[in-house]
């Protein structure tokens, strides 16, 4: 399968994916930890049918030592006793956040004070930047039929 668009080849758009990029290089260095960031991408890009972004981050949390039982139940995460609580709450803040036109209201106020039980504040604005930032990427990807397979962990960051 070959990319319909290179959007870092075209002056516009590759200028602003390289902001997109220096924000995900913030999000990498946040408070938030390395292994629930990489689940919630993997989980976002899961839902959202995104093959580069899965194949980008299982490669990125195997780098960190994710281990494969826990990235192959992230799709089952809810049946799945592998991750820790507040990893369930992040999950659960990312189906939501990223399912918002399958549910009026957008994300409930269970879940969010499920997510704020586990995370700070500083650590939530990450989460919601991190899920929105990804829902993006997915799309722009999806949309220019990116193929996958050939990402190499770090190669981004």
């Amino acid at each position: 399968m070959d990319a319909r668009l290179n959007l870092l080849a075209e002056p516009v758009s590759g200028k602003i994916l390289k902001h997109f990029m220096s924000a995900g290089k913030l999000l990498k260095d946040s408070a938030l930890p390395t292994a629930t960031q990489e689940l919630v991408a993997l989980r976002v890009s899961q839902i959202n049918g995104c093959a580069v972004c899965v194949d980008m981050h299982t490669k990125e949390a195997a780098a960190a030592g994710e281990i494969p039982v826990r990235l192959n139940l992230v799709a089952a995460w809810r049946e799945a006793t592998v991750f820790t609580e507040a990893e369930r709450a992040a999950l659960e803040l990312a189906e939501e956040g990223t399912r918002v036109a399958d549910a009026a209201g957008g994300v409930g106020d269970e879940v969010w004070a499920r997510a704020a039980e586990h995370y700070d504040q500083e650590q939530l604005a990450t989460l919601v930047i991190l899920i929105s930032l990804l829902n993006m990427a997915n799309r722009m990807n999806v949309m220019t039929r990116q193929p996958a397979g050939d990402y190499v962990a770090g190669q981004l960051y």
